[in-house]
């Protein structure tokens, strides 16, 4: 089991401009991690306290095989000066070993974690961790 991150902006709180921003991120998700809906245990979306257009979850359960994802929506605690109109996803799946796990960052989500936004070697990850031990 391996966690994907990701996030995107919207330019305005609006259900077309949300739905375009989750579909970008979820295609991109998918196509980069090799992942495919069925392998995904649980999907958690976070949106900052500015958008209420429409639940993220909403838009992805429209996506081919979403329909049984345990999918929950929540809102991102805020931060005075943080990044604005933000949509975080947090999907933990099953995936093959020899995987690399590609975290994406879209939009002006990009400058939030600069260093996921390629992809990222699984065995390099695991050394970080036992190392941290």
């Amino acid at each position: 089991m391996q966690a994907i991150r990701g996030a995107t902006t919207v330019s305005e709180n609006t259900v077309e401009a949300m739905q375009e921003a989750v579909m970008e991120i979820l295609d991109e998700l998918e196509e980069r991690n090799q992942l495919h809906p069925t392998d995904m245990i649980s999907v958690t979306f976070s949106v900052t306290p500015d958008l209420d257009a429409i639940f993220p979850a909403a838009v992805a359960r429209h996506r081919p095989h979403w329909n049984n994802v345990p999918m929950i929506d929540v809102q991102q605690m805020y931060v005075r000066g943080s990044l604005e109109k933000c949509i975080r996803i947090l999907i933990h799946a099953y995936m093959k070993s020899s995987t690399s796990i590609s975290h994406i960052y879209l939009r002006n989500a990009s400058k939030l974690r600069p260093d996921w936004n390629s992809p990222q070697p699984l065995q390099a990850s695991q050394s970080t961790i036992e190392s941290k031990v």
